[in-house]
């Protein structure tokens, strides 16, 4: 890591460290998944969303998330803010393997954001894609991931909440419930018993 870690931006690498432990704590996440980021440095300083953006604080959390990520072999899809659409910054090779659509455009600091342009020199191969389908994610700041995290998503409350002076909540998800009354959700003996049914059918 090549930023200088004054007391502020220790603080905040704490502050990840101990929101991302009690959320991989309590969620089994799938090997090869994607974890969606959105982050708002400007909320992290205790500024307004979009007024103040920092290349420092996004390289904290971007690089104190990896540490997280790479060891469960997790993909990392970082939202841009509003003025690229929300679009997401992935590596290449994450794109290819999950058949996301690229599209023309890179992060900066008031287009994109502070995270993204730090992800975006610390990537191999960087591009930006339109939509995703993750697995969960993380909310630093409230910029909502809901639209990137996959259907059903599940809040993941965690004891330590902010990271800065911003809020964070966290998603899992789950596959839907599907069926009727005679659908079973965990497959037991009872699953195999053979049986007639009576009256209605």
């Amino acid at each position: 890591m090549n930023v200088e870690l004054n007391d502020n931006l220790k603080l905040i690498q704490e502050n990840t460290e101990n929101v991302l432990t009690d959320y991989f704590n309590n969620v089994k996440f799938p090997k090869n998944g994607i974890f969606v980021l959105g982050c708002s440095t400007s909320e992290v300083s205790g500024e307004w969303m979009g007024t103040n953006p920092s290349l420092n604080i996004g390289r904290i959390i971007i690089d104190t998330l990896e540490d997280f990520l790479l060891p469960r072999h997790i993909s990392l899809a970082i939202q841009g803010c509003q003025h690229i659409n929300r679009a997401l910054l992935v590596e290449r090779e994450v794109a290819e393997r999950h058949n996301l659509e690229i599209v023309s455009v890179v992060p900066a600091m008031h287009a994109g954001g502070g995270s993204q342009v730090a992800a975006y020199r610390r990537m191999a191969d960087p591009v930006e894609v339109e939509h995703i389908s993750a697995f969960g994610g993380m909310d630093i700041g409230g910029t909502e991931i809901g639209m990137h995290v996959k259907f059903v998503q599940v809040p993941i409350r965690t004891t330590h909440h902010h990271i800065g002076a911003a809020n964070v909540v966290f998603l899992s998800s789950r596959p839907k419930l599907i069926g009727g009354p005679r659908a079973m959700y965990n497959f037991t003996e009872e699953n195999t018993e053979d049986y007639v049914l009576e009256g209605n059918h």
